[in-house]
């Protein structure tokens, strides 16, 4: 099965869109994500920044093959030195960028520009059987682990009105509050 991607792991994540943040929970790092998806590959080039740490580089393929909910695909992932993130950022690529709120188990994602008010978040797994046990809390509003529209690679092609769309089919709206307030680090 893993034969053509050889150095991949598969990648179990759950996602959902929210109804609330989840208030009283521990926020245990926030971190800056630039992802900028190479146009025409399978390819994310993302830049990472913590509050003072250098920034983290990686290149990740990710080859969709859902078997259930939880399983996206095959995931493959290179870290990269500065010089190279430089190079390969010359390519043309869709930019997403978002701040993640780490709020175990969950990584919660809160967009900029253009999705501005898109709040997700994703849960990552080891195993089939741990995904299926998450217990969802309730700042859960829907998941969305099988509709692509909530992918990364798809987010970074969205217009603004795609994103009111999509929402709207799940009947909710864009977050305006988080435009001005986004929760702050409590740990």
């Amino acid at each position: 099965m893993l034969t053509h991607y050889r150095y991949a792991r598969i990648e179990r994540e759950r996602r959902f869109l929210l109804c609330d943040f989840p208030h009283g929970q521990p926020i245990v790092r926030m971190r800056r994500i630039t992802d900028r998806y190479i146009e025409g590959t399978n390819l994310r080039l993302r830049e990472q920044k913590d509050d003072g740490s250098p920034p983290v580089f990686k290149l990740t393929q990710k080859i969709p093959a859902p078997a259930s909910a939880a399983q996206q695909g095959y995931i493959t992932t290179m870290y990269l030195d500065g010089d190279g993130h430089e190079r390969l950022s010359q390519l043309s690529a869709k930019v997403l960028a978002k701040l993640r709120y780490s709020v175990p188990p969950f990584g919660i994602d809160v967009f900029e520009g253009e999705l501005d008010g898109l709040v997700l978040a994703e849960a990552e797994f080891d195993s089939p059987a741990e995904a299926a046990a998450l217990k969802i809390p309730d700042f859960i509003a829907h998941e969305v682990s099988t509709d692509s529209r909530f992918t990364g690679g798809l987010l970074a092609h969205a217009s603004r009105q795609d994103l009111e769309t999509w929402l709207s089919d799940y009947g909710l709206t864009i977050w305006s509050q988080w435009l001005h307030r986004p929760p702050q680090h409590t740990r």
